[in-house]
């Protein structure tokens, strides 16, 4: 049964970088610095690939590491995102990279989303397992 573990945060640095630029397709790389409070409790850096296109579609792929204490353990590990979203909807995929996490959160996997609220702040969730470490008799 998956735990489920969600903080607020806050953007501490946006950086971009322009990868390509023409007939209205835009495409660049961002950094992304995160604080996160709450269930998860630290920080988050960000790497991400995005791509704009006419007529407000937009799709990016990216990478967050968090380090980060969830439910009493401090450890770090990664999260593999990808969304797309245009006039008619859009999709997003988020999970954690297996075999990433690293500390007490070492064989964590499971989950994840990002969730925008009325009032512009935003909350990042976590349903996730972890394995227990291996005792030895």
């Amino acid at each position: 049964m998956s735990t489920h573990a969600e903080a607020s945060f806050t953007i501490d640095g946006w950086e971009e970088e322009d990868v390509f630029q023409a007939d209205g397709v835009r495409i660049y790389r961002v950094k992304v610095s995160k604080t996160l409070v709450g269930g998860l409790d630290g920080t988050a850096q960000g790497w991400m690939t995005m791509a704009m296109a006419p007529g407000d579609s937009a799709a990016y792929v990216g990478f967050d590491r968090l380090e980060v204490t969830v439910d009493g353990r401090r450890g770090s590990f990664v999260i593999r995102h990808d969304a797309s979203m245009h006039a008619g909807g859009g999709d997003a995929t988020w999970d954690i990279v297996p075999g990433s996490g690293t500390g007490e959160l070492a064989g964590i996997r499971g989950t994840s989303r990002v969730d925008r609220h009325d009032d512009g702040s935003h909350t990042y969730a976590i349903d996730y397992d972890l394995d227990e470490p291996a005792t030895t008799a």
